[in-house]
């Protein structure tokens, strides 16, 4: 059984451009289904916001851009791990993964805005 919890729309829509990006990576079949599943469950509930404003789905596209950046960074920082390169190159894919999480955070907060959600998501980093 699902649970059901309340989450904002930036959240929602989040998650949703996250299982698109999964379901076009991942290639063994048992998660597949899974990251189907979850996807379909998810748009069920996101039909109920305006995504197809212009604003809207340009934020979206957003995300998608900036988890797909966030794959790929990931991606990259446990290939330095497995080689034991903590180097130059492992210090700047660090650190563009909290630049694109702040990217990231600006968007979901965005749509928030946008599609009026009850709910939003908090960030209380320090400038750097």
């Amino acid at each position: 059984m699902p649970i059901l919890a309340p989450v904002s729309w930036g959240e929602l829509l989040d998650k949703i451009t996250i299982l698109d990006i999964k379901t076009e990576r991942i290639a063994d079949a048992d998660k597949l289904a899974n990251v189907r599943r979850e996807r379909e469950a998810l748009l069920a509930v996101a039909v109920k916001a305006d995504t197809a404003r212009p604003e809207v789905a340009e934020l979206i596209d957003g995300l998608r851009a900036v988890n797909t950046t966030l794959w790929e960074v990931e991606d990259e920082i446990r290939d330095c791990e497995r080689a034991k390169d903590f180097g130059p190159r492992f210090v700047e894919l660090a650190r563009q993964v909290y630049h694109t999480n702040d990217r990231r955070a600006a968007l979901k907060r965005d749509l928030n805005r946008l599609l009026g959600s009850e709910l939003v998501e908090e960030k209380s980093y320090q400038a750097y």
